[in-house]
């Protein structure tokens, strides 16, 4: 992490698995109220900053997608729209346009746990958090909690179907 003493690896992976925890219980609030269950959470030194889960269907906003939702109330909170040496904490590898509203927030680093090949924008389907083209590039870790977190997704479209 930046910005502070490096952490060693597994601090670093208990924190990572403490706060993806905390991300699948807000996926799991998001499909007890009908949403695709995908959860966020933003954290500054080891602090919650801010959560989110995806709401857009009750919202009716397409843009209510739980990375979306956490990062404006980070902003919020912080009084600032950078969110410099941040981590975000999200069940599902961010879209592309998540990935925008991630760079653009300036987050120092992304944590993901299901792969979205279909949609992924952290080098599922495209790689634009990683990119050196933009002027910020995120530091990006997939797969944490990775098979817990397809599961929930998994067990939310088969009951759709």
């Amino acid at each position: 992490m930046s910005g502070g003493a490096a952490l060693n690896a597994p601090a670093l992976a208990a924190r990572d698995l403490h706060w993806m925890q905390r991300a699948l219980e807000l996926a799991a609030r998001a499909e007890a109220e009908g949403e695709v269950p995908v959860g966020a959470v933003i954290v500054h030194n080891d602090k919650l900053i801010s959560e989110g889960w995806n709401q857009p269907v009750m919202s009716h906003d397409p843009t209510a997608h739980a990375e979306v939702i956490a990062l404006r109330a980070a902003g919020a909170a912080k009084k600032n729209y950078r969110l410099l040496d941040t981590t975000l904490y999200v069940t599902l590898e961010p879209c592309v346009m998540c990935a925008g509203a991630i760079i653009h927030a300036r987050i120092g680093r992304v944590v993901y746990g299901a792969m979205d090949p279909k949609a992924g924008a952290a080098g599922s389907a495209f790689s634009l958090l990683g990119s050196e083209k933009f002027n910020h590039v995120v530091r990006v870790e997939g797969g944490v909690l990775a098979e817990k977190c397809s599961e929930m997704l998994r067990r939310f479209f088969k009951a759709r179907r």
